[in-house]
């Protein structure tokens, strides 16, 4: 079965932050969307794997739930793949509880870590694109070096992943799948 890694920054990276309702928020989020249908549909893609990080991550599991509602998409599956346990313990409590919803519907979750600490982070990374054959990366593809995203998307292309970027900042794709 193909399968696809799903990666971006927390919301503070974003021009708008938590506003979800912002003009450029939705249209991540449908550039994000075209994505999986196009993944599903001409590569075969039924696996998505996420982190579960605020912002790009929610995103993409409640993008993918609801993807797989719609006819033709029922065998979709979703993988949630956390760093350590009760790694949400400080979050706030409406990013909680779509984290929850999230475990509660998803085809399988696991956590990679033992406690708060980059190695626990670096495995989750791995273990997302080491379980992939693609990476949708909300991220531009020369992104800092520091950063979690160019952190994946280097490990991605070093295992030879096929990427799709949506820049963060203007919600173009640019992809460079076979």
């Amino acid at each position: 079965m193909e399968s696809c890694a799903v990666v971006g920054p927390k919301p503070t990276r974003f021009k708008f932050g938590y506003k979800e309702e912002n003009s450029l928020c939705r249209k991540i989020k449908k550039a994000m969307l075209r994505q999986f249908r196009r993944l599903y549909r001409k590569k075969g893609v039924q696996r998505f794997y996420i982190g579960g990080a605020i912002g790009v991550n929610l995103w993409a599991g409640e993008l993918l739930l609801k993807l797989k509602e719609e006819p033709g998409y029922e065998d979709l599956e979703l993988v949630v793949v956390l760093p350590f346990p009760n790694h949400d313990a400080k979050w706030d409590i409406r990013s909680r509880k779509r984290l929850e919803y999230l475990l509660r519907h998803s085809t399988e979750h696991l956590t990679v870590g033992t406690g708060d600490c980059r190695e626990s982070y670096i495995n989750q990374n791995r273990y997302l694109v080491d379980h992939a054959q693609y990476l949708v990366a909300v991220s531009e593809e020369h992104e800092e070096q520091e950063t979690g995203s160019f952190q994946v998307t280097a490990y991605a292309q070093e295992n030879g992943l096929e990427i799709i970027y949506i820049n963060p900042d203007t919600a173009e794709v640019n992809d460079v799948l076979k």
